[in-house]
């Protein structure tokens, strides 16, 4: 028999590449995941892993496994959910993992919504950014995850993960409420070509560099936060301009103004929901699910392009 534990720490070891990594992924100490290792080996009586100097290698025989441990947890995700259906399981605990700025707008109030229901779900929220939420997914330490996918993201057909589009974010151009742009129409983003910007945390930082280049310029990256209201008041007071999603809200801010850009389809980020392949169908997270798409839809309606 095989313990599905152990294969479980196998396919952390292949997303996080050593022992050291996995260790911290799953709360055990790096000779733990080696014992692991050696057990699962010793299981299928089959070398699983190679040291090549400092870098650990999945033989055929552990790649073999690994796509097979894909497979057989994908089904372990779906006895669970129907288990729960049929009455198998009490637990109402859903755990929720979000980049910072769907917090406000979207996880907290689907966590009352859940709250408030009947059955009533008791979720848990934990705010990560992309990568760890992927990490946090596949060591059983979140239920779904909220998350904008990046370049390096696992595909949308990664057999480790279902993921569903759940909103697009729109961008505007965020300027003082003093600058000339300030309370007309949509612009031409290189409108701001030649203003100071100010670059919010990496992910979006990359996002802006890309949508600057494709309108033919470069922005001139002054000042910097990874804190969003600290962007905003740093604009208020007429330091930069900024490409702000919507998600993140200046209502009651005076010293600023959002500014549509111009196009038939404003810049957008997509959020999507991820969960471990096989587990939508388990109760709770399909109430959590169902709960995000709801609220997704209320902020599209309020958000979407005039």
């Amino acid at each position: 028999m095989i313990d599905l534990r152990l294969l479980h720490t196998l396919r952390v070891l292949h997303s996080e590449g050593t022992v050291a990594a996995t260790a911290r992924a799953l709360h055990l100490s790096p000779s733990a995941v080696s014992q692991q290792l050696r057990q699962l080996a010793q299981q299928v009586d089959a070398e699983l892993l190679r040291q090549e100097g400092r870098i650990l290698r999945f033989t055929p025989a552990g790649r073999v496994l690994l796509r097979h441990a894909d497979v057989l947890h994908t089904q372990w995700e779906r006895a669970r959910g129907e288990l729960a259906a049929q009455g198998g399981g009490s637990d109402r605990t859903l755990r929720l993992e979000g980049f910072a700025t769907a917090m406000a707008s979207l996880l907290v109030p689907t966590t009352r919504e859940l709250r408030d229901a009947d059955p009533p779900v008791h979720a848990r929220i934990h705010e990560s950014d992309t990568r760890l939420s992927y990490q946090r997914l596949l060591a059983d330490q979140a239920d779904i995850a909220v998350l904008t996918p990046h370049p390096d993201s696992p595909t949308a057909d990664d057999p480790r993960f279902e993921q569903r589009p759940l909103m697009d974010d729109f961008l505007d151009l965020v300027v003082p409420s003093g600058h000339p742009l300030a309370g007309s129409g949509p612009v031409d983003l290189a409108a701001a070509a030649e203003d100071d910007w100010i670059m919010p945390h990496h992910d979006q930082d990359r996002l802006i560099q890309t949508l600057c280049g494709a309108a033919g310029f470069s922005p001139r990256r002054v000042h910097h936060s990874d804190e969003w209201p600290v962007v905003l008041e740093m604009i208020g007071h007429g330091l930069g301009v900024c490409l702000v999603p919507r998600l993140v809200s200046v209502a009651g801010l005076p010293d600023v103004a959002r500014v549509p850009l111009r196009g038939g389809t404003p810049p957008a980020r997509r959020v999507l929901t991820a969960v471990r392949r096989g587990s939508a169908g388990q109760p709770v997270v399909a109430a959590g699910l169902t709960a995000l798409r709801a609220r997704a839809a209320v902020l599209t309606s309020d958000s979407a392009p005039q």
